[in-house]
């Protein structure tokens, strides 16, 4: 082969490679029912944060509900600091069957009060998990779907949602750093005031957290404390105590993990119960690294953003959205 030839096959290949590392995260945010005000403006959030990387394209599917088709700028004064009080009694939507092995993750938006999906679609997100599908559980998304024994397993620990102590241990990091996994009669779910609280990094090599400061404040949202769940091939990236009992029992709970469930792969963050939360940069930062890891197995986000949280400071991004 000539010198000509040869530029033109290192041309050809260097584009090659240049297009596949391009190719775009194919990402699926599902929302529909959630007693939190906050959604669906934070399924926009999401979508904007996803997409603004220039690493993912975002669709939505959503089940039946009162807001169905309206335009998204009407969904954004709903989204107040409390939870949805008036909202009609959810109930399951028969037309809810996501084609879940289109995407490299899915994104699960529902909340507490989200009626049981039909069984078609369960098994369907059942198969795409086991299958190497990537899954993404925010906030209340824990509080769903208690009764259903593999989404218990793909989240790892949940609360509410008609979970107690037989739904699994209780886990946690005591005062010594060791993982408790309680499984005595108590409670499942709770949180104290809405307020910001210190993230404590549990694991320093974890792509997700890598380079992440080993302490930093999150902005104003709840702490979750007391969940249980299988807690299989539960791996926890950092923790929190935000409420009086908690800290004087030196204990920590889980704020954000993750979860290998067959081939699949979950990061299940605890954060995001309101627009504050959402607009943390240390929310953002690890949603993003979190999602895209689901996706991947990967993490290409490795510079540490100069507005994170500090140890003492926390660091939002107001919202805006974009035309």
């Amino acid at each position: 082969m000539n010198i000509t030839g040869i530029l033109s096959a290192l041309i050809s290949m260097s584009l090659s490679t240049a297009f596949c590392q391009a190719a775009p995260i194919k990402a699926l945010i599902i929302d529909g029912q959630n007693n939190h005000a906050i959604w669906p403006k934070s399924t926009i959030m999401m979508r904007q944060y996803l997409e603004e990387t220039g690493m993912f394209t975002v669709d939505i599917e959503r089940s039946d509900f009162t807001w169905k088709g309206q335009a998204e700028a009407e969904y954004l004064p709903l989204a107040n600091a409390g939870d949805s009080k008036d909202l009609p009694k959810p109930k399951t939507d028969p037309n809810f069957k996501p084609d879940f092995s289109k995407y490299d993750v899915v994104i699960n938006n529902f909340g507490f009060n989200a009626a049981p999906w039909p069984v078609e679609t369960q098994k369907a997100l059942e198969t795409y998990m086991k299958n190497g599908g990537g899954f993404v559980s925010i906030h209340a998304a824990d509080n769903c779907f208690g009764d259903w024994e593999e989404y218990n397993k793909m989240i790892g620990l949940g609360g509410w949602g008609g979970r107690n102590s037989k739904s699994g241990p209780y886990v946690y990091y005591n005062k010594l750093g060791e993982i408790v996994r309680d499984n005595s009669p108590g409670k499942c779910g709770a949180h104290g005031p809405r307020e910001p609280f210190l993230i404590t990094q549990r694991n320093f090599e974890h792509p997700i957290v890598k380079g992440l400061p080993a302490t930093w404040m999150h902005a104003h949202d709840e702490c979750y404390s007391h969940l249980r769940g299988p807690a299989e091939n539960l791996t926890i990236l950092a923790t929190a105590a935000d409420t009086p009992e908690l800290q004087a029992a030196g204990r920590n709970e889980p704020m954000l993990m993750t979860i290998n469930y067959y081939d699949g792969r979950t990061f299940h963050s605890t954060l995001g119960h309101d627009t504050r939360a959402f607009e943390c940069v240390g929310f953002i930062e690890t949603f993003l690294r979190g999602t895209e890891w689901a996706a991947t197995g990967k993490v290409s986000r490795t510079e540490l953003p100069h507005d994170f949280p500090t140890p003492t400071k926390t660091s939002s991004r107001p919202f805006k959205l974009k035309k």
